[in-house]
């Protein structure tokens, strides 16, 4: 064990909703009804939005916020795209997972290092909040971090769950803050050819949130020092610039690992199956098994934007993958 500390708030809450079976903390009723659907249905939503919970590394004080939670329907459309929709049914009910809808949480993370508050990723913003995401600000208040007092805000990549969150009213939403964000990302995003591709949503959404904010970034590459015990590594492949990072103190690490994987189980345990979202799917899968081999094999905890609420764990090798290991009394103890 590398000395890891999970907060009180998070083991009471994690214990009392049987984190291992059903890792979803509720803010509200679990199932609300939320905006109508395109064909005129009402859409059945969850929402964690607003929870966090607190875990110590060494002299580091991590908390996990949750952005929100998101319902979403056929499962096979989004991971195991290649595969026959039967593998992926086989594997959800393998794992006591309903095979036709699933829930995607949202899990920006602060790093409180005594010197720098330190923000990863921003969620969804205004844009997320009529589908029950875009509550990473409630819930930074919540846990004692109001906007103002965040000093870097660190992105992973720029996909719009990342870095909608950057601006609120038309304003940065962290008027204090400065920036750290990858040179390969940022190059890719504002490239005026994404105009007419596939990526020109993205495109437009980084020149609204994150270009005006350019001037106070620093731009960084593989194995950058972001701050006092924080560094950067390249995990290319869901984006073209994905970054995860390393967090060390006292000789004890934790992995910040983003989307190199986004579901516990479909990403997990067959990291080679390709995943809609991924943009390079052929180096998004060689990234998941570059870093998920180092935590497995230095049983590093780690913390995926996607993971079940509160999103922290471990990962042992099996068979074709790994398998995921929620964080529970082992690290409070």
């Amino acid at each position: 064990m590398h000395g890891f500390t999970l907060g009180r708030r998070a083991l009471f809450a994690a214990t009392a909703l049987g984190a291992l079976a059903a890792p979803l903390i509720m803010k509200r009723a679990a199932f609300a009804q939320g905006a109508a659907g395109a064909a005129g249905k009402e859409t059945p939503k969850a929402s964690t939005g607003g929870k966090s919970a607190t875990v110590k590394l060494g002299d580091v004080t991590v908390t996990v916020v949750s952005d929100g939670l998101r319902i979403a329907d056929k499962p096979n459309e989004t991971f195991g795209t290649d595969q026959p929709p039967e593998a992926v049914k086989a594997l959800l009910e393998k794992n006591f997972l309903p095979t036709d809808r699933f829930a995607n949480g949202f899990s920006p993370v602060v790093v409180d290092t005594g010197s720098e508050v330190v923000l990863f990723d921003t969620g969804n913003g205004e844009a997320g909040r009529p589908a029950g995401t875009g509550y990473l600000l409630e819930g930074l208040r919540a846990a004692g971090y109001p906007p103002e007092t965040i000093t870097l805000v660190v992105l992973t990549h720029m996909h719009g769950d990342h870095i909608n969150g950057l601006m609120e009213g038309g304003k940065p939403a962290f008027p204090n803050a400065r920036y750290v964000m990858g040179e390969t990302e940022l190059a890719f995003w504002k490239d005026p050819a994404r105009m007419g591709t596939p990526a020109e949503g993205g495109h437009k959404a980084v020149l609204k949130n994150v270009v005006p904010l350019v001037e106070k970034a620093k731009l960084i590459g593989d194995g950058a020092d972001v701050a006092s015990g924080i560094t950067a590594m390249a995990a290319f492949g869901h984006s073209p610039g994905h970054m995860v990072f390393r967090i060390s103190s006292q000789g004890k690490d934790l992995m910040l690992t983003a989307d190199t994987a986004n579901h516990y189980v479909l990403s997990l345990q067959q990291p080679d199956w390709q995943v809609k979202f991924d943009m390079d799917k052929e180096k998004a899968a060689a990234s998941r098994r570059k870093v998920f081999d180092m935590i497995a094999t230095e049983r590093l905890p780690f913390i995926g934007y996607h993971m079940p609420f509160p999103a922290v764990g471990y990962v042992e090798k099996q068979d074709a993958g790994y398998r995921f290991v929620p964080a529970s009394y082992q690290l409070y103890l």
